[in-house]
């Protein structure tokens, strides 16, 4: 029997192909793992009217961890246009199958390092290392949302809030709500994952950001939690910044952090901004981490126009499987992985089209098990 047992996702389009260089790593480590198929994806969608059947989710209540390729994702109304035609108009509803992963295992922590590696040409600047912790499960990607918006909604909103009134006259029918839902345990959660990594890896400051000088109730919660969890950590300094600020800050002076901690959305735009600064989505990768399950991918999507050219850069891919690593305690395979990712960017030999070269993806991932 295997020491681990690893769900295998490609989903869409070029995550098989990344999926494919993630392979050729695993196999130059000798992992001793069994990589476990899950069915996901868009024609999945298409032909049974779930991207994430529920074969799959049995299978992830059976393994350690999972390694997730990449998505298509489309509109409600467009979705349900490409369903085969036997599925249509009963009321299915297309919704994206790694939120629905993150919410059924409470995958509360999304981690996502955006790291600046020495010799890659599209570095923003050479000395970021930002590690950003979003929340993963609730916000605004928490998915409590209504249109039209109910008649007795409406009412209870209207009782307990003023404000409501200024809708009433555009008529529930022509009114959309998405809600902001964040509980204390939720922020204490992500804040202390935070902190706790930031101690571990000795890390001087842990920032905060949000926008609780608009958003007073659920960003004020987020601030003021941050604020007690920080009086633990007395030898690491607490930033506080608005959302807004923070991206620009980032744009002028990404150099200046170190961790950063937010709620999904926001954490979601600040880690696309981040990514870009050290070599954009080629780059850009995750742990959605829960206390019994993490499911690790890279952060781009399926890229069908690029699908069946194994031009993808798979470096995010190939950083997913180190952060896995990590995850799984095999520390020392991790840091081998990262060092060799490393020399084959400083060495410049070996790139894909987004770094101005012409090589394949899975020549890269050739390179990189090359060095190990």
């Amino acid at each position: 029997m295997a020491k681990y047992r690893i769900g295998w996702m490609p989903g869409d389009g070029v995550g098989n192909e990344v999926m494919e260089a993630a392979n050729i790593i695993l196999e130059k480590l000798e992992l001793d793992a069994d990589l476990i198929h899950g069915d996901i994806g868009w024609k999945y969608w298409q032909s049974e009217g779930d991207a994430l059947p529920q074969r799959t989710v049995e299978m992830l209540r059976t393994v350690d961890c999972a390694l997730f390729g990449a998505i298509t994702s489309k509109p409600k109304e467009e979705a349900e246009k490409e369903l085969d035609p036997e599925l249509r108009n009963k009321g299915l509803v297309y919704f994206s199958p790694i939120v629905r992963m993150r919410q059924l295992f409470d995958l509360h922590t999304n981690m996502r390092p955006c790291k600046a590696y020495k010799g890659n040409p599209l570095n923003y600047k050479d000395d970021i290392d930002i590690t950003i912790f979003r929340e993963n499960t609730e916000g605004m990607y928490g998915g409590v949302e209504f249109y039209p918006l109910p008649q007795e909604v409406y009412d209870v909103l209207d009782k307990h809030h003023p404000k409501m009134k200024k809708f009433k006259d555009a008529g529930v029918e022509n009114t959309a709500l998405s809600t902001r839902i964040m509980t204390r345990q939720g922020c204490e959660r992500i804040v202390t994952g935070a902190f706790e990594y930031a101690k571990e890896f000795g890390k001087k400051a842990v920032t905060v950001c949000d926008k609780p000088n608009v958003l007073r109730e659920t960003g004020g919660l987020m601030v003021r939690t941050a604020r007690e969890i920080a009086k633990q950590y007395p030898e690491i300094e607490l930033w506080e910044t608005n959302i807004d600020a923070q991206c620009m800050w980032l744009v002028k002076n990404p150099e200046n952090y170190e961790v950063i901690v937010a709620e999904n959305m926001f954490g979601d735009i600040l880690s696309d901004l981040s990514a870009q600064l050290v070599g954009g989505l080629g780059f850009a990768y995750s742990g959605n981490i829960g206390d019994k399950l993490a499911v690790f991918e890279p952060t781009h999507g399926s890229a069908p126009k690029y699908y069946g050219q194994y031009k993808v850069n798979p470096i995010a891919m190939i950083l997913a499987v180190k952060m896995m690593l990590e995850w799984l305690g095999e520390k020392e395979m991790a840091e081998r992985l990262e060092n060799a990712v490393a020399t084959v960017i400083s060495e410049g030999k070996v790139r894909t089209y987004d770094m101005g070269g012409t090589h394949s993806s899975l020549e890269v991932a050739e390179a990189v098990a090359a060095k190990l």
